[in-house]
Order: structure tokens, then C-alpha cells, then sequence
């Protein structure tokens, strides 16, 4: 055999060699890219296996396989620190009921005594400010015990418009006390979604209740036949960066300064458990908050 057959034939082999190294680097490199994948979406204390003996792609799937123990460890610490936190607000206002309640009590007492005019003001202040309280306390324990909450709201099938008709009716009063006459569109084919009567009917009561405080003086409802609720009305005094933290858990504006700013957070919460989201869009002085559960 000649010199330069020799030559062939170590090139040829030599090239079988890099493409069969080739082919495994890409496979391994796949299959790290899959199991890495799955290891983010899923919630498991498995690590990346790898068949691969190339010294490199081993190294790189230890590397990341560190990386996801310190992900977890963080993610276990934040899930701890958050259920203390939810913990902690639910047996702060579960304990503010009790006294609160109490006081109540004693200032109704106080109320059939004799006093002087300036002092039964001062008690009707200081009642006014004590049933204030009672009902942050009361909206903050709700709001704590749908976030601790580990039950899926069972879902059944429910009627929007109806839905939307009750909750209207339950806040008519109020709103045309405030001198708001609420318009509502309904579409003619009723609107059947699967969903949880009573988490539907606190996001709806939710709503109503913001369009109390931040509406000028008008308030428009729609429901359309994709499933979509949208509350606009007169809202001058909001601007867009108030608008983007409606949603916000403690947000709360001056003028709405007696609420704990928790509705809207609530109504976001549970619509998204029912497979719904909620936004809220502000334009040429109008606030426009739409709730939608696609069929």
C-alpha cells in the first residue's frame, strides 16, 4: 500500500472518528436541552441525567444541575417565606375581629347614654372610623384565606347575564345614591361559562365596588358574547401609572384611602383560578376594568 493510501485511508477514519463525535455531542446536547426543559416546568427533585462519556458535555450537565439545586432552594425559601406571610396576615386580622367586634359593642352602649352634643359627635366619629376598620379587617381576612386556600373552587356551569343582572341589582341603590345611574349592555344570547358561582359573584361585587370609589359620576357595563365584562366610567382624577397598580395588593388611592385596596387584587386572584384575567386600561379620563372568561 502506498504512502498516500495510507494517507487516505487515516483521513477517512479519522473523519468517521469526528463525525461520529459530532453526532453524539449534538444528541447529548438535546437531550440536556430537553430534560432541562422539563426540569423548569415541572416541580421535581430530579437532576439532568446524561448517557453521553464526552468529558465537556458532562461538565456542562453538572454545571447546570447545580444551578437547578440552588433554583429549588430558592424557590423552597420563597414558598416558605410567602406561606408565613399569608399565615401571619390571616391570624393578624382573624385577631383584630374579636376587639373589634367588641368595641363596637360598647360604643352602640355609650350611644343610649347621656352626653353633651360635642361628645355624641365624637363618638359618632369614633364609630364611623371603628366600622372603617372592621370592614378593612374583615376585606383583609377574606383576601388572606384566598391566597392560603389550597381547594380549586369547584366550577359549574353559570349564567353571565344573570350573574350580571343580580350583582347590578344588589348595588343599584348605592350607586344611584352617589347619583350614578349605571347603563348595561347585554348581549340577547345568554353567556354560559364553567365557572364558581360564588367567586364569579365576588369579582362582579368587586368590580361594582371599585366603580363606587373612582367613578365621577357615571358608570357604562357590557358583557359580550366572548365572555368579556368591561366597567368604564368618568375617572379624571386616575393617571396611567395609578391605573397599571390597581391590581396591586395594599394599592390604594388617597381618595379611596378607607379601603385596603385589596378588591381588585381579589377579583385578579380568583378570576385567574377560574382561567379568566382581568386588566384595567385608562383613556381620555376614563377607566375602563374588563374581566374575561373565554369559552
Amino acid at each position: 500500500m502506498t504512502a498516500l493510501a495510507v494517507i487516505c485511508v487515516i483521513l477517512a477514519a479519522t473523519v468517521l472518528v469526528l463525525e461520529s463525535k459530532v453526532i453524539s455531542i449534538r444528541r447529548a446536547a438535546r437531550d440536556i436541552l430537553r430534560e432541562l426543559s422539563e426540569k423548569l416546568s415541572e416541580d421535581t427533585n430530579t437532576l439532568i441525567s446524561l448517557s453521553s462519556s464526552d468529558r465537556e458535555m458532562r461538565r456542562l450537565a453538572a454545571a447546570l444541575n447545580r444551578e437547578l439545586r440552588l433554583l429549588r432552594e430558592q424557590r423552597l425559601r420563597y414558598r416558605q417565606g410567602d406561606q408565613e406571610l399569608k399565615d401571619a396576615v390571616t391570624n393578624v386580622s382573624h385577631d383584630l375581629r374579636t376587639p373589634l367586634t367588641a368595641i363596637c359593642g360598647y360604643l352602640e352602649l355609650l350611644e343610649r347614654e347621656d352626653m353633651s352634643d360635642s361628645a355624641r359627635r365624637y363618638l359618632t366619629t369614633v364609630a364611623e372610623r371603628t366600622e372603617a376598620m372592621k370592614a378593612l379587617t374583615e376585606e383583609l381576612f377574606r383576601y388572606s384565606v384566598i391566597l392560603s386556600t389550597d381547594r380549586d373552587m369547584v366550577p359549574e356551569p353559570v349564567d353571565m347575564n344573570a350573574a350580571l343582572e343580580q350583582a347590578a341589582a344588589g348595588f343599584y341603590a348605592a350607586l344611584t345614591a352617589r347619583g350614578i345611574e349605571p347603563r348595561i349592555d347585554l348581549p340577547e344570547k345568554h353567556v354560559i361559562r364553567s365557572l364558581n358561582r360564588a367567586g364569579l359573584s365576588r369579582i362582579l361585587s368587586n368590580l361594582f365596588s371599585n366603580a363606587l370609589k373612582y367613578s365621577a359620576g357615571d358608570l357604562e357595563i357590557a358583557l359580550g358574547p366572548d365572555g368579556t365584562v368591561s366597567f368604564s366610567n368618568a375617572a379624571p382624577d386616575l393617571d396611567p401609572v395609578q391605573v397599571g397598580r390597581l391590581f396591586d395588593r395594599f394599592f390604594s388611592l388617597e381618595a379611596a384611602r378607607n379601603s385596603t385596596g385589596l378588591g381588585l387584587a381579589i377579583a385578579k386572584t380568583l378570576a385567574e383560578r377560574m382561567g379568566g384575567s382581568v386588566a384595567a386600561a385608562c383613556e381620555n379620563g376614563r377607566l375602563t376594568v374588563t374581566v374575561s372568561f373565554p369559552g
